[in-house]
C-alpha cells in the first residue's frame, strides 16, 4: 500500500476537476471508491467515502505504512456551493434515502452522515447547507491543526491553486489551470473519462 492522497472536499467543490488534474500529473485516481481493490489501487481518492471517513482512513494508512497520508481540502464560496449542492441533493434524495435499493450503501451512509438530517425540507434551506459545509470544514481544521504539512487547502477556481498543488506534491511541472467540469449541475463527466490511470470505484 503506497502513500495515499485523500481529497476531502465535499461534493460540488471541484473534486472531479482535481481528479482529472491528478490523472494528468501521473497519479492513479479513483473518484469515489467502494471496494478494497479500488482503495488499494488508487493513489488519489476523492468524494465518497473520503469526505466522510478521512479520519479513519488516515489512521488506517498510518497503521499500515507508519507514515501519514496526504490530504487535499477543496474550498468553494458558499454562495456558489449552496445552489449547486442543493440541486445535487434534491436530485439524489430518493435514491439516497430509500431502504429498498438505490445508491451504493457506502454513498448512502456518507451523505446521510454529513448532510443529516437528509430531508427535502432541510435540503431546501440555505442555512442548513451552510451549517453542513462549515461543520465539515471545522472538523478538518481541528483534525489537522498540528499537521499543517499534511494538508493542502485550495479553491480550484483561484488562479494560483494549480501552482499550490504542484508545490504540495513537490512536482516540477508546467503550471496549468484546473479544467472546469460538471458545469450546470451535471455530475457524470468522470464516467466518460478514459485514462489508463483511472481506477474504477467498484474494482474487484
Amino acid at each position: 500500500m503506497h502513500q495515499k492522497i485523500y481529497v476531502i472536499g465535499l461534493p460540488r467543490t471541484g473534486t472531479t476537476s482535481l481528479c482529472v488534474a491528478m490523472l494528468d500529473l501521473g497519479f492513479s485516481v479513483a473518484h469515489t471508491a467502494y471496494t478494497p481493490a479500488s482503495m488499494t489501487n488508487a493513489q488519489v481518492i476523492a468524494d465518497t467515502p473520503i469526505f466522510c471517513d478521512y479520519q479513519a482512513l488516515d489512521q488506517q494508512h498510518f497503521a499500515l505504512q507508519n507514515k501519514s497520508a496526504k490530504f487535499i481540502y477543496l474550498e468553494r464560496a458558499l454562495d456558489l456551493w449552496q445552489p449547486s449542492i442543493k440541486q445535487l441533493l434534491q436530485r439524489m434524495h430518493k435514491n439516497v434515502t430509500r431502504t429498498d435499493g438505490g445508491f451504493n450503501p457506502i454513498l448512502k451512509r456518507c451523505y446521510g452522515e454529513v448532510f443529516a438530517p437528509l430531508t427535502l425540507e432541510a435540503i431546501a434551506c440555505d442555512n442548513f447547507l451552510s451549517e453542513c459545509y462549515l461543520r465539515h470544514q471545522a472538523g478538518i481544521v481541528e483534525y489537522f491543526k498540528t499537521r499543517p504539512n499534511d494538508l493542502l487547502t485550495i479553491d480550484v477556481s483561484q488562479a494560483n491553486s494549480y501552482q499550490q498543488l504542484l508545490d504540495f506534491l513537490e512536482l516540477d511541472k508546467p503550471v496549468k489551470s484546473f479544467e472546469k467540469i460538471n458545469i450546470g449541475g451535471k455530475i457524470t463527466a468522470w464516467n466518460k473519462i478514459r485514462h489508463p490511470l483511472k481506477v474504477d470505484a467498484n474494482l474487484k
